[in-house]
């Protein structure tokens, strides 16, 4: 049996990775619609709207907002999702707090 053709799968936040590994299929929610990158797809660059990245048919990663980008049987996604938002906020509001402290 012939073993399945892959391509090299990396999503991050700005500040972490979430996933990397060599995968034959990623399914994407864009500004322009739903697509799914397969091994060797033609170059892509473009947006990700909110939902979910959905990878081999069998993992899936919720997120608000991304980019994409598929060159060489290289797939890179920079993501923003809910949570990392969230904290975003909350450090903000702390950071807020902390500075109107100071200026006391």
């Amino acid at each position: 049996m012939a073993e399945r053709v892959t391509f090299k799968c990396t999503i991050m936040t700005p500040d972490a990775l979430l996933y990397e590994k060599d995968v034959y299929s990623v399914f994407l929610t864009g500004d322009k619609g739903e697509y799914e990158l397969l091994p060797y797809h033609y170059p892509v660059l473009g947006i990700l709207k909110e939902g979910n990245i959905i990878i081999n048919w069998q993992e899936s990663i919720s997120i608000k907002m991304g980019l994409v980008r598929f060159f060489a049987n290289d797939c890179i996604i920079l993501v923003e999702q809910e949570e990392h938002i969230k904290r975003k906020q909350e450090k903000k509001e702390v950071d807020m707090v902390f500075s109107d402290e100071k200026d006391q």
